[in-house]
C-alpha cells in the first residue's frame, strides 16, 4: 500500500519528536492513501512555511493491520460520534484524561486511521467547545459525512513499517 505525506521538505528519516501535538489523532507522523490530498497539503505547508511543495511517498505492507504487536485504532472512512470525541480530546490542550480510550496523547495507539477533521469540522468543534451548539447539533453536522483519509503513526515501532519510496516536487 502506498501512503503519501505532503510537506515543504523531503523526509527520509521520520522524527516523531518533530511532529506537532494537538493534532486529530495526537502527536504523530500523518499520511494519506490519497495522493491528491497529500499534494494539496504540500502546497499549503509550503505557502505557510516557505520552500517548495514536496510529496513524500512511502510503502507499507498491505497486511499491517493484521500484525499482533501493533495497537491500531481504525475509525474507517466515515465520521462518527466516537471519532468526533477522539479528535476533540486530542486537539484540546485542556483535556488531561490521557488514560481515556478516546485519547491518544499518551500514544496508546501505534497507528490511528480515519477521516480528517477538515475546516468545517474544526468550526463545529469550536462551536461546541464554546457552548454555541450542543453535542447533538455537532453530531447532526458531521455524522455520516465521508471525508478525506489519514493514517497517523505514533511510535517508533509503527514508523519502522514505512519504507521510503521517493520524494518529488508537486
Amino acid at each position: 500500500m502506498r501512503l503519501y505525506h505532503g510537506s515543504n521538505i523531503a523526509i527520509d528519516n521520520i522524527n516523531l519528536a518533530m511532529c506537532r501535538p494537538y493534532k486529530d489523532f495526537g502527536q504523530g507522523f500523518y499520511l494519506t492513501d490519497i495522493e491528491e490530498q497529500a499534494e494539496k497539503m504540500a502546497i499549503r505547508v509550503a505557502k505557510i512555511y516557505g520552500q517548495s511543495p514536496i510529496l513524500n511517498v512511502y510503502e507499507i505492507d498491505d497486511n499491517f493491520k493484521d500484525l499482533n504487536n501493533l495497537r491500531i485504532k481504525n475509525f474507517g472512512i466515515w465520521t462518527t460520534e466516537e471519532w468526533a470525541k477522539f479528535v476533540m480530546n486530542n486537539r484540546s490542550r485542556a483535556f488531561m484524561d490521557v488514560q481515556d480510550v478516546l485519547c491518544n496523547k499518551d500514544n496508546k495507539y501505534d497507528i490511528v486511521i480515519g477521516p480528517v477533521a477538515d475546516d468545517n469540522m474544526a468550526l463545529l468543534f469550536r462551536q461546541y467547545e464554546n457552548e454555541i451548539i450542543d453535542f447533538e447539533t455537532l453530531l447532526k453536522g458531521m455524522i455520516y459525512k465521508k471525508t478525506s483519509s489519514q493514517y497517523s503513526f505514533h511510535t517508533e515501532k509503527s514508523v519502522k513499517l514505512l519504507r521510503k519510496v521517493m520524494s518529488r516536487n508537486v
